[in-house]
């Protein structure tokens, strides 16, 4: 019985053996090959997701050059994907991700430079020149970001006496559209340099880049509430020529929009309240999207933000590195999930004489669509160096507002209305609007906020004659700068 028994179990094994060979072993020679599906690529909003035809994560600048010249057609280049409009692809695509070239080539301590590779985030750097008590020179608020996609938004920050991150940069490396690498500064190649920096990808691949540095020197927070309609009088008196004032911003409160609160980091010899040089990549955030969520689901919550939270976390003092307080993640404010409601950004840059006369206007526009404005960050910019697209034309006060929406097409077209409302008033204060975001401008809104964008697209005709290098902003855009604008509703 013992024997009949294993008999049956060993029959039982050897049938099972045969089913799994049959399954998972294909004695067909002539067995299809592998087809390589399309790849999504999508932005943080996760409101633009594009099919793509293959993605490549080059290592080297060969790998780069390799891919652009085995292949044909479109080609867009992606970073840390925070853009929020499609800006870093195109459909059916070769999608270059440029995440792991992200090497530290130089760092010349002596002379406060650093040569990177354009795929490394602020925040990796940050670790390498820390080390040498050395800072970024600018940057923006969070370190998560690209240094290449960084440099193809034209960022900014926080920094006084500072403005477009061209400020900051001494030559970039290009990958053009035929595979050929050039060197770029404000003295050789400049047209190419000025194109590619608030280029957006369409100019060329940005490469290398060599970023002068500041010092890591200790700051001390201090802040003070006023009324909206004193800030510009306030920061001219306060802020603009004082050069012991590393970080500053201003908070605009919605839902009225009536009050302000600047905080600004002066250098200090004060002792640390904070030990940490920078912020730990690890650290977990539990409690910050949380307080978001609640400041974007009421009035009330709105209400607590302003006369509850911030005069606590304002109450006590704070000293801490510069390098701390540039290492920002954006994981402190990303929610559960997106799926239904979305949080996002948009940005427009005013002349500083004009500060009070937008203001005003935004807020009636935000007020008369409910729009759920969780914030308005205010920022300074010293005027743009030369790029092409220069949003910084002037000296310029930029209104960074940061709002939440839902995911739905009717959620979507909402914001649309309101964002190009937005766009006319900021036109009107002889303003920009920023072009990383969703693509609710329409050419003729673009054209008349870019007063440069011909010479723009001329030299992308004349670099990029086959139009390879394209994304969504691009489409929208570009495609359209052969017709004749008529002010139609430009998809």
């Amino acid at each position: 019985m013992i024997k009949l028994f294993f008999k049956i179990i060993a029959s039982f094994l050897l049938l099972l053996g045969l089913l799994v060979a049959y399954i998972f072993i294909d004695f067909d020679d002539n067995r299809p090959q592998k087809i390589e599906q399309p790849t999504t690529v999508n932005d943080i909003t996760q409101l633009n997701p594009i099919e793509v035809t293959r993605v490549i994560q080059p290592t080297s600048i060969e790998d780069i050059v390799g891919a652009i010249q085995s292949s044909t057609g479109a080609i867009s280049i992606g970073g840390g994907r925070f853009s929020q409009g499609g800006q870093i692809a195109y459909p059916d695509s070769i999608h270059l991700d440029m995440r792991a070239f992200n090497k530290v080539l130089t760092l010349d301590a002596a002379h406060k430079k650093v040569t990177v590779q354009s795929g490394i985030t602020w925040r990796d750097l940050q670790e390498v020149i820390d080390t040498e008590n050395l800072s970024i020179k600018i940057m923006q608020t969070y370190a998560n970001f690209t240094v290449g996609g960084s440099l193809s938004v034209n960022v900014h920050g926080r920094y006084i006496g500072e403005g477009p991150i061209i400020r900051s940069v001494e030559s970039i490396k290009l990958i053009k559209a035929n595979g050929e690498i050039v060197s770029a500064s404000p003295t050789k190649n400049s047209t190419l340099f000025y194109g590619a920096i608030g280029g957006y990808g369409g100019i060329a691949v940005i490469a290398e880049v060599t970023l002068n540095l500041a010092d890591n020197v200790k700051v001390k927070r201090y802040t003070e509430k006023m009324n909206v309609h004193s800030y510009k009088e306030y920061f001219s008196a306060n802020i603009r020529h004082d050069q012991n004032v590393v970080f500053h911003n201003a908070d605009i409160y919605p839902p009225n929009f009536t009050d302000i609160r600047s905080v600004s980091w002066l250098n200090t010899y004060e002792t640390l309240t904070v030990e940490q040089r920078l912020i730990s990549k690890d650290k977990e955030y539990t409690w910050q999207p949380k307080v978001a969520k609640f400041v974007a689901d009421s009035n009330f919550g709105k209400w607590m933000r302003q006369h509850v939270l911030e005069p606590i976390l304002y109450s006590f003092d704070a000293v801490q590195w510069r390098n701390y307080e540039a290492s920002y993640d954006v994981n402190e404010l990303e929610p559960s999930n997106r799926t239904t409601q979305t949080y996002a950004l948009r940005e427009y840059f005013v002349p500083v004489e004009n500060f009070d006369s937008f203001a005003i206007k935004m807020a009636n526009i935000f007020k008369q669509h409910q729009a759920n404005i969780i914030n308005v960050s205010i920022r300074h910019a010293l005027p743009d160096s030369g790029s092409l697209l220069a949003w910084a034309k002037t000296e310029v006060f930029a209104f960074v507002v940061y709002y939440r929406q839902g995911t739905s097409e009717a959620a979507q077209q909402s914001v649309k209305v309101w964002s190009r409302e937005i766009i006319d008033a900021v036109i009107e204060e002889n303003g920009a609007y920023y072009l990383p975001y969703q693509l609710h401008a329409t050419t003729e809104q673009f054209v008349k906020a870019y007063p440069k964008a011909d010479e723009f697209f001329e030299l992308k005709r004349k670099v990029d004659p086959d139009y390879r290098f394209r994304n969504k902003l691009w489409q929208q855009h570009y495609e359209t700068n052969n017709k004749q604008l008529d002010g139609s509703d430009d998809e």
